[in-house]
């Protein structure tokens, strides 16, 4: 019990890492949300060059994050591997992101020459801090449980941004932009910026790095890559995550489109109230706000759920739940708007946890790879980890913007039925799909909590004998 405990990591020390994420997803849930919309209908590119710009630029991103794990592993200073890059990177982060969110009085060369640009920076900076801040996950306790509890107070916080992003963005480039929408942009990440810097700060401050590679260990970028790529259970999480990421980003880069072009304006009579007009913009932040709620509630519940079912069985369960409240959306009119608010929130509720379960499974795979050949590279993992996350992205919004291109799509204008349908299919039937297919993957996941529990104790006796801390 002493050896558990060693383990256990203080409230303050789960909610200050948490606060890390907090600072990362007021721009991831933007990327995911907002990203298509803002290029397309504010910063005016068309939707086939904007896909080519995604692709282009994500897969390059994702090329780096390998990259960066190198780099943070390699990194030593008295906080640690990966905590002083939140220290050092917050302020030009925040900066970076004010430059992408503002719209210069280029012409259209020059427009997408600054879009290229800032795109890339602000990606390459962000992986340059989120990497070490997601390492951080791996090395904060030695104790598998409670790694699943930090991910899940991480993800807590994930959705809390993502709740702040849907509920105050649109709104806030509203009251800023007062019908200059460019301007709402950039003082809206003006302020998030701000808050970023804070929220990093926190998080560096109040964590610990508590698991070292074993003192034998060599640095070896080949031996690293080698162990890497040779990994069973990082390899299927690795495939399972990008089409888990594709099933999430086909769907979020239409979201907006899909309320402003088939829901449109409604005109609701709500309970004490009035028979009201909503704009598309009201209805699709209330429809991501209480999507990120309903994660949220659903964060909460999943390690409890997770202990009793075990972390594979419960990613299986609640992503096919998942599955079938996404694909309902293909047979829902605009008119059911109730029934399109439900299903987002049983769809949000099981969906939301499953990159809960997903980390905390990656952390599992590091303790594989020290346990099977004896060495460590926590930040690798990780970072190559993200790296499928990022192509997932690149290739969702690829999908979802080369389509919408393809089917007519043009912005700002009333949409052909054939550019309807395609949206419908790109909120709906597609990413389901997408979804089936990375449930099919995580079967071949070999680490039961079973495994993971003999492993856990093998390594902390390792340790224990050879006198690490």
């Amino acid at each position: 019990m002493k050896e558990t405990a060693a383990g256990k990591l203080k409230l303050t020390e789960k909610i200050s890492y948490g606060f890390g994420d907090l600072a990362s997803v007021l721009y991831w849930q933007t990327f995911m949300l907002y990203f298509t919309y803002f290029y397309t209908d504010v910063f005016m590119i068309p939707a086939a060059t904007a896909a080519t710009l995604f692709l282009i630029s994500r897969i390059w991103d994702g090329i780096n994050d390998p990259m960066m794990g190198i780099i943070a592993d390699r990194t030593k200073t008295r906080w640690g591997h990966f905590r002083p890059f939140l220290l050092w990177l917050c302020v030009p982060f925040a900066v970076i992101g004010v430059f992408t969110f503002t719209v210069p009085h280029f012409g259209p060369t020059g427009k997408l020459i600054w879009a290229y640009v800032t795109f890339n920076a602000m990606m390459m900076m962000y992986t340059a801090i989120n990497i070490p801040y997601t390492a951080l996950l791996g090395v904060i306790s030695p104790d598998s449980n409670e790694r699943t509890t930090v991910s899940s107070v991480k993800f807590l916080f994930a959705f809390a941004a993502g709740i702040i992003v849907s509920a105050t963005l649109l709104p806030m480039v509203k009251a800023f932009g007062r019908g200059n929408e460019p301007k709402g942009w950039q003082m809206s990440f003006i302020i998030y910026g701000i808050a970023a810097i804070l929220f990093f700060l926190i998080a560096f401050r109040g964590t610990k790095e508590r698991v070292q590679p074993p003192k034998e260990q060599k640095s070896s970028i080949k031996k690293d890559l080698y162990e890497l790529v040779t990994n069973k259970p990082w390899l299927i999480l690795l495939a399972t995550t990008i089409t888990f990421i594709l099933f999430v980003a086909v769907r979020s880069s239409v979201t907006t489109h899909y309320f402003k072009y088939v829901i449109g304006t409604q005109t609701l009579s709500l309970p004490l109230m009035n028979p009201k007009s909503y704009p598309f913009e009201t209805l699709v932040s209330a429809f991501n706000t209480i999507g990120q709620i309903s994660s949220l509630i659903g964060v909460l519940i999943v390690s409890w759920f997770a202990r009793k079912v075990g972390k594979k069985r419960a990613f299986f369960i609640l992503f096919v739940i998942a599955i079938a409240s996404t694909a309902v959306f293909y047979f829902l009119s605009a008119k059911q708007l109730a029934l399109i608010f439900l299903f987002q929130i049983t769809g949000s509720v099981t969906g939301g946890p499953l990159s809960v379960l997903l980390w905390a499974m990656y952390a599992d795979s590091a303790d594989y790879a020290e346990w099977k050949r004896g060495r460590r590279a926590t930040g690798l993992v990780f970072s190559a980890s993200t790296m499928s996350q990022k192509f997932g992205w690149a290739l969702g919004a690829f999908v979802a913007l080369t389509l919408m291109s393809q089917v007519g799509f043009a912005a700002n204008q009333e949409q052909t039925t054939e550019s309807l349908k395609g949206l419908v299919l790109l909120f709906s039937l597609i990413p389901a799909a997408l979804g089936v297919l990375a449930i099919i993957l995580l079967c071949l996941y070999p680490l039961n909590d079973k495994k993971v529990e003999e492993i856990t104790s093998e390594l902390r006796a390792r340790r224990k004998k050879a006198g690490e801390a």
